[in-house]
């Protein structure tokens, strides 16, 4: 089977790409993959750039397994969630190079970046659940709670709005907008630049910063989903 996710390391930064030939489905074996890769960089000693294929970094949670509910549904969000957590407390700054849409999930993961750049263009940032009749989950609105701005987080949880990338960074969700062309070498460049920061103190720092939010995260992923292997 063709691999999902690709890891490159150079200089101190790992870029890891995305790609399942369509719109980068968050399945268990996406999720997986995606892990592999920060341990990888981790290893390494690298600052992660997470990136996606062109136009699209994910569309989100695969809907068939979602709606299926039972053991597969449960495990697929909790390791959803538990991703995105691992993103808010890694060791090293993460880039996120939003390459296109960023979608219920796919969007959950972009945020939780320490720095968020987005292509410039027609993409879709949106937590659509309401909008196609899923109730969010409290850990989708904990990682909302730590990185949007406070006053976006009606539009964005409950009224399901669109937002262009533009318009994403007035909201919290991008901290800045380049050229498509120019994304991956910007992020390359924001990385470089991070991974000058004294590992240590960065970690402690962001984690002193997020304290209660990821406490919630944390009891909710614990709460709704249960312990992984239950």
């Amino acid at each position: 089977m063709a691999s999902l996710v690709s890891c490159a390391v150079d200089g101190g930064v790992a870029v890891v790409q995305l790609d399942d030939g369509k719109v980068n489905v968050l399945s268990p074996a996406m999720q997986a993959e995606i892990n592999a890769a920060l341990d990888q960089a981790e290893e390494a000693g690298a600052v992660p750039v997470l990136t996606g294929r062109e136009k699209v970094f994910s569309a989100g949670f695969d809907l068939a397994t979602l709606r299926g509910g039972g053991p597969a549904g449960r495990d697929m969000l909790r390791g959803g969630f538990e991703l995105a957590e691992r993103i808010l407390t890694f060791p090293r700054p993460v880039v996120m190079a939003c390459s296109g849409h960023a979608i219920a999930m796919g969007l959950f993961l972009t945020i939780s970046g320490d720095y968020r750049l987005g292509a410039a263009g027609p993409s879709r940032l949106t937590a659509n659940e309401v909008a196609i009749g899923l109730t969010l989950p409290q850990a989708a609105i904990d990682v909302c709670h730590l990185r949007l701005h406070p006053a976006y987080l009606s539009r964005v949880l409950g009224l399901a709005e669109v937002f262009d990338p533009d318009a994403a960074v007035a909201a919290g969700m991008l901290d800045r907008v380049v050229p498509a062309a120019d994304l991956l070498d910007e992020a390359r460049a924001v990385a470089t630049q991070l991974a000058l920061l004294d590992p240590d103190a960065h970690r402690a720092t962001k984690l002193r910063v997020r304290a209660a939010g990821l406490a919630a995260l944390r009891a909710s992923i614990t709460s709704e989903f249960g312990a992984a292997g239950a």
